[in-house]
């Protein structure tokens, strides 16, 4: 049995560890059967580990160093599969990403300042920037404020998350496909690559009113199907291959606000529907919104202009996400967007992992 030092932090709506990379294994296989063990991936419940049983509290964030001169720090999210023994790197987490700010300057890492420290984040996944503002009066990284967000109960201090160049993240394109839309298996979508590759779709497209609960959505098991069955389509036309076994892109159900948003969304992690909504994906969505002809702003064409053109709120099943849109220049792709989310620490110490987790791959 050897130990793993780790700080298991709520990042937004999201719930895992966070570990230093020099804490683990840099052999890529090891590192990997490091985090299975630790998590307790392969069953349901995750019973023999700290994950959640969610693909929501099965993630964890790698914090380093960064050697770029335009970072501080590298963040490597890590996406656990619960059911599979599997870690997918491919994406990034931006609710995950807002404890790791905190947690680079309470490691000294960072140098913090008073009374906000900016964190320049560089993210390994998808080689993105992201400037993260921590709360830390008095030089010491505050949890405790009034700042509440959808999808998590009580208040925190705020974390602002400034992400500065999210398009073409994986493909190198804004709209991989190089089409405003496209149609597979008879739906039209918006194929968008923005802070996280997304397949949008009018959820009336898919028979659906776009209010379903997760659950219902979750039980239908002929719409999963079908949903799946364009996202493989979709995938390969974004030039990702053959996307069985991965997590990209994400499938995206769109349709008109009921409760004074911009837009209402599910959001899919892709065989799940998410809870609330990834970060990333409130990016990808709400920078739709500005793009003529996208299915996201064929939904929302009837609003007023100026009512989007620089706040987008997104409706989601336990709330809001409110982004706000800064156009850099006439092209969108240089569009920067920032969200304000809350971290908390739960937890420090070691998780045990026995030494047998290594037997595989040495």
């Amino acid at each position: 049995m050897f130990n793993i030092p780790c700080v298991l932090m709520r990042g937004g709506t999201s719930k895992g560890p966070v570990i230093l990379a020099s804490d683990l294994p840099a052999d890529v296989q090891e590192r990997d059967a490091v985090l299975l063990s630790l998590m307790g991936a392969g069953h349901e419940l995750e019973i023999d580990g700290i994950g959640g049983g969610s693909p929501q509290t099965s993630k964890v964030a790698i914090v380093s160093l960064s050697d770029s001169p335009d970072a501080d720090i590298d963040y490597l999210f890590a996406q656990v599969m619960v059911k599979e023994r599997r870690v997918d790197t491919t994406p990034n987490c931006g609710n995950m990403l807002c404890a790791v700010g905190p947690f680079a300057i309470e490691k000294g890492l960072v140098a913090p300042k008073n009374p906000v420290t900016t964190v320049r984040i560089r993210n390994l996944n998808t080689g993105t920037f992201v400037d993260a503002e921590v709360q830390t009066p008095d030089y010491r990284v505050s949890y405790e404020g009034d700042t509440q967000i959808d999808g998590v109960p009580g208040t925190a201090a705020p974390v602002g998350l400034t992400f500065l160049n999210s398009a073409g993240c994986k493909t190198g394109k804004l709209l991989p496909t190089g089409n405003t839309t496209d149609v597979f298996d008879g739906v039209e979508v918006t194929c968008i690559d923005m802070a996280m590759p997304m397949i949008l779709i009018d959820a009336h497209q898919m028979d659906k009113t776009g209010s379903e609960s997760p659950a219902d959505l979750d039980s239908d098991l002929a719409f999963m199907q079908r949903l799946e069955k364009i996202r493989l389509k979709a995938g390969e036309a974004m030039g990702f291959g053959d996307v069985t076994n991965k997590v990209i892109p994400k499938p995206v159900l769109l349709s008109k606000p009921t409760a004074g948003g911009t837009i209402k969304v599910r959001y899919f992690m892709p065989h799940n529907c998410h809870k609330s909504l990834a970060i990333t994906g409130s990016i990808g969505i709400s920078t739709a919104t500005i793009i003529d002809g996208s299915v996201a702003q064929k939904i929302i064409s009837d609003q007023p202009k100026d009512a989007f053109t620089n706040i987008v709120n997104i409706e989601h099943p336990s709330g809001k996400i409110t982004v706000s849109l800064l156009r850099c220049g006439n092209k969108i792709e240089n569009t920067r967007a920032a969200v304000i989310r809350t971290t908390r620490k739960l937890f420090e110490g070691n998780v045990c992992v026995p030494e047998i987790a290594l037997a595989e791959v040495i």
